[in-house]
């Protein structure tokens, strides 16, 4: 069982950057794979970007290419979203989630949640 906790949102101008969070606690995710995944109001869950187990590959939404980079620390069984030039059209919660070796784009796929974290950008 692995938990997970989410942290770094708040509200940002148009054009700024935000690094979000995603610790395990509980369990650990060094051999997962680690998903972010954000849900607007009204919205179906989407996948924003991935990194895998060890680190050596990422895969990322059209959307947010060039913009959001994801990283991990397993030492400090961390995963980091930094996003950058922000848009209105970023603005929802941001979830990570765990537990699958590889990629996948589907949220149901994904076995661990974290409880999410509020990102809103201002126009």
């Amino acid at each position: 069982q692995v938990q997970l906790v989410e942290s770094g949102g708040g509200l940002v101008q148009a054009g700024g950057s935000l690094r979000l969070s995603c610790a395990a606690a509980g369990g650990t995710f060094s051999s997962y794979a680690v998903g972010w995944f954000r849900q607007a109001p009204g919205k179906e869950r989407e996948f924003v970007t991935a990194i895998s187990w060890n680190g050596d590959y990422s895969y990322s939404a059209d959307s947010v290419k060039g913009r959001f980079t994801v990283s991990r620390n397993d030492a400090k069984n961390t995963v980091f979203l930094r996003m950058n030039s922000l848009k209105p059209e970023d603005t929802a919660v941001y979830f990570c989630a765990t537990g699958r070796s590889d990629i996948y784009t589907e949220s149901s796929r994904w076995v661990y949640w974290g409880q999410g974290t509020q990102v809103t950008v201002s126009s």
